[in-house]
């Protein structure tokens, strides 16, 4: 059922002469078909829905009430619409190299056009700080982190919502820390520092609370990723390789902690992206093949296609769609320097028996202007 036709049904449904002049009034666009209008709408840029919410009262209720904008915050109505507004948006956070400030900016899926966000209120060095993103309910936080030139870490939280375009302040963790591990898990924030203590954000209370402890030598951060309701923290292979790296895995719902398997940590040799509940690598060395991690094999297998196109340079960044994209397809994002993105599309390939994937990549070049950029996190978020 279409919004228009849902909004209809409750109005009639109050009975009355008003309530039957207010149904002529119900279109979204006057003279568009109610699909039409709604598919128009689902366009509009999302920096600018609070603008277009002030057009009538129609668009008000659409771009509060619709599907895509009470995932953001609370259940949606149960007679609303089927469409969505809430759109896969590429966000990449990156440093200008001159004025050492950190920006952010967002992908519109639609006309591949960079929109320039409010500035980040962190004053975290490169690196430092943590970023996550918690896809369904529209938000990403940037946590703790080292101050700029010097080493003293902080516990501040900032959080930016995209049915707000604002940035703001949350409680601050527990324990100031940086150059830390974290991910979302469940819906809630996990944060685990280098020395193996460990706390998790609930955005529905705003509270920080502990988690358990990891026991063990130090781990210290390479990559991370958050999948099945687990934080995968991996310290990656260091020279001279004389020992294979040390992982660890977190579980959210028995609030414990376990060894990573080995052929997970031994292969983990790039930045990891989870897409459609898979997690992929983008591998740092040769052409930067595509691996995904087979958990019944304990390995990570090679995705047939070529490698992230060369336009796209270092440093460089990962992020993964969170849902499959259509017939069974994952998406993955790789955002290098001058925020030049390689979009790689995975589709699944009959071979004999087995079942393997292949992926295939389009690169959207970045402005000009963003040639000195170079980017340090990317979070895919629905807005």
């Amino acid at each position: 059922m279409s919004f228009s036709s849902a909004c209809k049904q409750q109005v009639l449904g109050a009975g009355g002469e008003e309530a039957r002049e207010e149904e002529g009034a119900m279109e979204l666009i006057p003279g568009l078909p109610e699909e039409v209008a709604e598919k128009c709408l689902l366009h509009l840029p999302f920096l600018y829905h609070r603008l277009f919410r002030t057009v009538s009262s129609n668009w008000n209720r659409f771009l509060t009430d619709a599907p895509g904008a009470a995932a953001k915050g609370s259940a949606p109505p149960a007679a609303t619409a089927t469409v969505s507004l809430s759109l896969p948006f590429l966000f990449a956070f990156a440093f200008d190299p001159v004025s050492r400030r950190l920006q952010c900016q967002a992908l519109d899926p639609f006309s591949r056009r960079w929109l320039l966000l409010p500035p980040v209120p962190c004053g975290a060095a490169a690196g430092s700080f943590a970023v996550v993103g918690l896809p369904a309910r529209g938000e990403i936080y940037v946590i703790g982190g080292v101050e700029e030139g010097g080493d003293k870490a902080v516990s501040s939280v900032a959080v930016y919502s995209a049915a707000t375009n604002r940035w703001g302040q949350v409680a601050g963790m527990r324990t100031a820390r940086g150059y830390m591990a974290a991910g979302e898990v469940g819906g809630r924030v996990v944060v685990a520092g280098e020395d193996g203590e460990a706390e998790v954000f609930d955005p529905e209370s705003a509270r920080w609370s502990p988690a358990a402890p990891r026991g063990g030598a130090a781990v210290a951060r390479y990559d991370a990723a958050a999948a099945g309701g687990k934080l995968y923290v991996t310290e990656g292979w260091a020279w001279p390789f004389e020992r294979a790296p040390r992982g660890a895995v977190y579980d959210a719902a028995a609030d414990a902690w376990s060894d990573m398997a080995r052929g997970m940590r031994e292969g983990w040799t790039g930045s990891c992206a989870v897409s459609g509940g898979r997690m992929y690598i983008v591998a740092e060395y040769g052409e930067w093949r595509l691996k995904r991690y087979d958990e019944p094999r304990d390995e990570w297998r090679m995705v047939a296609g070529g490698g992230v196109p060369q336009e796209v340079r270092r440093p460089h960044v990962v992020a993964g769609q969170l849902e499959e994209v259509g017939c069974g397809r994952r998406r993955i994002y790789v955002v290098g320097a001058g925020l030049d993105v390689a979009v790689g599309t995975v589709s699944a390939v009959q071979s004999g028996a087995a079942e393997e994937e292949r992926v295939e990549w389009e690169v959207v070049k970045g402005p000009e202007e963003f040639v000195g950029l170079a980017p340090c996190n990317a979070q895919v978020l629905y807005a």
